[in-house]
């Protein structure tokens, strides 16, 4: 068994458990997997690009709807348009000349709120 100092950060022991590393090694999802999943949380690190998916998580709009309602220009908000599609985060539909955005699955719904769920517990 092994001793925690009383500094939690570190193990003060020299053996490894073997039968977990060997367990855990197994049970890893690859590292492609991992790199693409490092890549979609980098997505949710720009703090605009959150507020897009705040307003779209309660309604599908447009490009001038969502830089009306966040402040900013046009050209800024289908900036991050582009890259949260590139992320399979939103969809977007055409009806006429107007393109409407929206969530593009509920996974997209269950990650925000499992998000926010996380930062407001206590």
């Amino acid at each position: 068994m092994c001793a925690y100092a009383a500094d939690v950060d570190r193990c003060d022991c020299n053996s490894i458990h073997e039968d977990i590393v060997l367990d855990v090694r197994e049970r890893l999802p690859d590292d492609d997997n991992l790199i693409d999943l490092a890549d979609l949380f980098k997505v949710f690190g720009d703090s605009t690009r959150v507020r897009i998916l705040s307003a779209l998580l309660l309604a599908e709009m447009c490009v001038c709807d969502i830089a009306v309602l966040l402040g900013m220009t046009k050209s800024s908000i289908s900036h991050q348009l582009r890259v949260l599609k590139q992320a399979k985060l939103v969809k977007y539909r055409k009806l006429g000349k107007v393109v409407y955005y929206s969530l593009a699955d509920d996974h997209v719904r269950t990650i925000f709120d499992q998000g926010l769920l996380h930062i407001t517990e206590e």
